[in-house]
């Protein structure tokens, strides 16, 4: 017989995911709209801050945000559906539908939709910043990556990709004869009753679309320009927090992917490095465990955007956050609000507050502190300021909260000194996203104080 759930539980549990969304409000890190489903039940579905600034629109459960690369696991569903259709085998060399791709007879459709290919990722190309402000074909954006050499044998390891997601856009529209746009929207979109979802084109009249922004020094300002014929298949899809439990709901069911390929989709294909610790990844999504449960999920970055889907699917638990400030730290919010409903250990966010600290303690640590091979912390003061950069990124100012303890006010991101006993800092400890990771001083960089 099943259990009658608790519903003063169920209320206790609700009021303190909505006191922990409330309190990520606060803390000026995070706005967007917030679902969370258990067993068919939605328990939450709400909006937090503003769709447009300029306009004072709030944002609500019907808003509509840019996915970014959650539109891979719709991708990786197409695909499945070809191959349903006999149209397709993932299996097979992508030289068999697309013979003019260099070193397509190497390539699976697998290897396409597990990052297992060696195509190079064109989104981290030193001319993307450039090019994604200008109208690309999708066969222009294929030969922008097609003519650089493959960065390992298909199939040796993982190596994330939006390359590979952009020529299973192209596979789609060969195989099938539709365009990318129209496949999806009929035979997924149209079938789940997902009428708020689709492929954003700047363009497009779309009522309750949600302005991108990115912090500033003080609050926000408008996201950097990305022309929506760039991410494709890998990331150019829009919807509501609605639309994708709607989505959620029909992986459970044959409604619009088999039994079998459901079981494809969340097969774990390939380790996803140690960075990522047990991490798997499969067709479009990320298998793993949190709380002692398995997890499927996948987040998605686009400028002015981030987002997640997390699924439990024993529990069938959804929680789905979408934001539309390109740094939130959805991730954190999303392993947060599953800490409440299963029990477990989380922080409250917190709004941080600078204090008065003598500038002579920044000298101690003024240096480069190294975080991963390659990446390095660049700790350096001027004017009796404080500010660190790390590789590839612009130098933002640090603020104090303690003696050793300090934040920065466009990223939800924490910084604690670890000193030597000369009184130097030996290392630093970067608080981001959930997660503690630990940069040892490489040099003193004493020049690097400028008064």
């Amino acid at each position: 017989m099943k259990a009658i759930p608790d519903q003063t539980n169920d209320r206790d549990v609700v009021n303190e995911m909505a006191a922990y969304l409330e309190a990520s409000l606060e803390t000026g890190f995070f706005m967007g709209s917030v679902l969370i489903a258990r067993a068919g039940e939605v328990l939450l579905s709400q909006g937090y801050g503003m769709a447009n600034l300029e306009h004072g629109v709030a944002n609500s459960p019907q808003t509509k945000f840019r996915l970014g690369s959650v539109t891979k696991q719709f991708t990786a569903a197409a695909m499945l559906q070809l191959q349903e259709q006999s149209l397709l085998k993932v299996d097979s060399s992508i030289s068999t539908y697309l013979p003019a791709y260099p070193q397509g007879g190497a390539i699976t459709v697998h290897h396409l939709l597990t990052h297992t290919a060696g195509i190079p990722n064109y989104t981290s190309f030193p001319d993307y910043v450039q090019k994604q402000r200008t109208v690309m074909t999708l066969d222009e954006i294929m030969t922008w990556f097609s003519e650089q050499p493959l960065e390992f044998t298909p199939g040796d390891r993982y190596s994330y990709s939006n390359s590979g997601y952009t020529l299973l856009t192209k596979l789609i529209e060969v195989v099938s004869g539709q365009s990318y746009v129209d496949h999806l929207q009929q035979h997924i979109f149209e079938p789940l009753g997902m009428t708020h979802s689709g492929y954003d084109q700047s363009a497009l009249m779309l009522p309750h679309r949600a302005s991108g922004y990115a912090p500033a020094e003080e609050g926000y300002q408008n996201a950097a320009f990305i022309d929506m014929t760039i991410p494709l298949g890998a990331g150019g899809l829009y919807s509501t927090v609605e639309d994708l439990y709607r989505w959620d709901q029909a992986l459970y069911s044959d409604a619009v992917l088999s039994k079998s390929s459901r079981q494809l989709m969340f097969a774990p294909a390939v380790g996803m490095g140690e960075a990522s610790g047990k991490a798997h990844y499969g067709y479009g999504w990320v298998i793993d465990h949190a709380y002692e449960r398995d997890r499927v999920g996948h987040g998605g970055r686009i400028d002015g955007f981030t987002t997640t889907i997390a699924r439990y699917p024993h529990e069938q638990v959804a929680i789905i956050v979408l934001s539309n400030l390109e740094t939130a730290p959805v991730a954190r919010i999303g392993n947060d609000l599953a800490a409440i409903l299963f029990g477990k250990a989380y922080q409250l966010p917190q709004k941080r507050q600078a204090i008065a600290l003598d500038p002579a303690i920044y000298e101690t640590y003024i240096g480069a502190y190294e975080l991963a091979p390659g990446i390095i912390l660049s700790v350096t003061t001027e004017s009796q300021r404080i500010f660190v950069q790390l590789t590839g990124q612009n130098r933002v100012e640090l603020f104090p909260e303690a003696a050793t303890q300090f934040f920065v006010k466009v990223v939800d991101a924490q910084l604690t000194f670890v000193a030597e006993e000369t009184g130097k800092a030996a290392r630093v400890i970067l608080h981001q996203g959930g997660r503690d990771q630990t940069a040892i001083r490489v040099t003193a960089e004493e020049g690097c104080s400028q008064h």
